[in-house]
């Protein structure tokens, strides 16, 4: 009995004593280098507003923010990462609407659950996307576009950075609401998607502001609608969709902060906190706005209405298009 009573009592005292190292862990976070895992390329919109946002964010904590890329898969690779990784908060995720809204909405066998796989901490900016065709369309507007597709059923092509990707559903998203007649065209990336659009190969292409903005400017192509709810300080002459007559068209990228599930809830303050404060630094905002992007920094619950939000619309215009594909 006495062998029994130790063992019981060893073990309720070793139980605690990780227990209160764990606490006390958790109540000096950040102590070391937190890791953010963007789950795309280096260079891209997405990498570059991550890193923007983590230099600020380490300077918020005391600590570094150190940007890795993981890539492939539509981001998939990277996003599962973090999904398995521990969480203690020191491996956080540069999620963004294609992570948490189209890839759980077209890939039958997607490796991570976008709303159960992960702690929400805060919705970092939105950025709107933007309809462009070639420069020598026979439409100078939205209406005259639509309305062109229907009097010529698939003569008129879009392309897409990818099948499935956020350009693909969201102009099935306005195919479904206009009966436009438009044939899709994927590509393995958004540069050659622009360089046929350009050449003329393609009628058009959505895309958001920041990759399309380039073209627009140099006048290789021609805005006709964005996405957004007012118009753009870059694209002041640009209409949105519902000024352009689609009022109830909403179809935007963006991008946040996500950490693996069961994170502390002291550490998610923390992480929300910061985040927060290093969104709305003056410097922040600005270069989040030279990139077209709005900056958001709500809260917790608010980002997890966007991600269950964005992953039902989706499902249903995949659905509807008839859009599903294997990783």
């Amino acid at each position: 009995m006495t062998f029994k009573k130790t063992t019981i009592a060893l073990a309720l005292f070793t139980g605690a004593t990780l227990a209160a190292g764990a606490s006390a862990q958790q109540a000096d976070y950040p102590n070391k280098p937190i890791r953010m895992i963007v789950p795309f390329a280096p260079g891209g919109t997405a990498d570059i507003i991550g890193r923007v946002f983590a230099a600020q964010l380490g300077t918020e904590l005391g600590v570094t923010v150190v940007v890795e890329n993981k890539a492939g898969a539509g981001g998939s690779i990277g996003t599962r990462y973090v999904a398995d990784a521990a969480p203690d908060g020191y491996t956080i995720l540069l999620a963004s609407s294609s992570t948490h809204g189209t890839n759980p909405a077209v890939y039958k066998n997607l490796t991570y659950d976008a709303s159960q796989d992960f702690t929400p901490i805060t919705q970092l900016v939105t950025v709107p996307g933007v309809l462009s065709v070639t420069k020598d369309f026979p439409a100078a507007d939205l209406n005259a576009l639509i309305a062109q597709s229907k009097a010529n059923p698939d003569k008129f092509t879009y392309a897409s950075s990818g099948a499935g990707g956020l350009g693909n559903l969201a102009m099935e998203l306005m195919k479904s609401m206009t009966g436009s007649k438009l044939m899709h065209i994927a590509y393995r990336g958004a540069g050659p998607a622009f360089t046929d659009v350009i050449s003329g190969q393609v009628s058009m292409i959505w895309e958001p502001v920041p990759a399309s903005l380039p073209y627009i400017k140099s006048g290789q192509i021609r805005p006709i609608a964005i996405a957004a709810d007012v118009r753009s300080p870059e694209l002041p002459d640009t209409p949105t969709f519902k000024e352009a007559g689609l009022p109830r068209y909403e179809a935007n990228a963006w991008n946040g902060l996500l950490a693996p599930k069961g994170l502390p809830e002291n550490v998610k303050t923390k992480l929300h906190d910061a985040s927060v404060k290093a969104l709305n630094t003056p410097d922040v905002k600005a270069k989040m706005a030279s990139l077209g992007g709005t900056v958001v920094a709500g809260s917790s619950d608010d980002f997890q209405h966007v991600i269950a939000n964005d992953v039902k619309k989706w499902k249903n215009v995949a659905a509807d298009a008839r859009i599903q594909l294997d990783q």
